[in-house]
């Protein structure tokens, strides 16, 4: 079957350099699947799992924002953060979790309680993805 190249990125360089069969991503639209050949394109990223399928196998990866480039042989995705599943420290994204939780239960002001649901929101991410892998 025909692989597609993935390219993930992230201000602190590169995170994987992959092919796949399949490309599935969550866009601000909904999700999205890509494969080899697909229309191009570029999408913005939601706080979700990207996920790269290759025979019978799938790599999670947690991303968080940022946007996905879609050309007929390559997909880029520029994220603000990424860690694949395997590299993701599950201790730590349930630290996380567990301190944005008690920030939104302080009843801070509008915008710590915004920043307080993303932060939450990414830990969320983090440990479902780590949980599919």
């Amino acid at each position: 079957m025909k692989t597609i190249k993935v390219n993930i990125v992230t201000p602190d360089g590169p995170v994987s350099e992959t092919e796949a069969d399949m490309v599935i991503a969550t866009t601000e639209t909904g999700e999205i699947g890509i494969l080899p050949g697909h229309i191009a394109m570029v999408a913005p990223l939601q706080i979700g799992a990207l996920r790269l399928k290759k025979d019978n196998s799938t790599v999670n990866v947690a991303v968080h924002g940022g946007f996905i480039e879609v050309r007929p042989d390559v997909v880029t995705v520029l994220a603000q953060n990424a860690e694949l599943a395997s590299d993701i420290d599950i201790a730590r994204a349930k630290r996380a979790a567990k301190r944005a939780e008690e920030k939104l239960q302080a009843k801070t002001d509008k915008l710590e309680a915004q920043l307080a649901e993303l932060d939450l929101r990414r830990a969320i991410n983090r440990i479902n993805v780590y949980e599919q892998k």
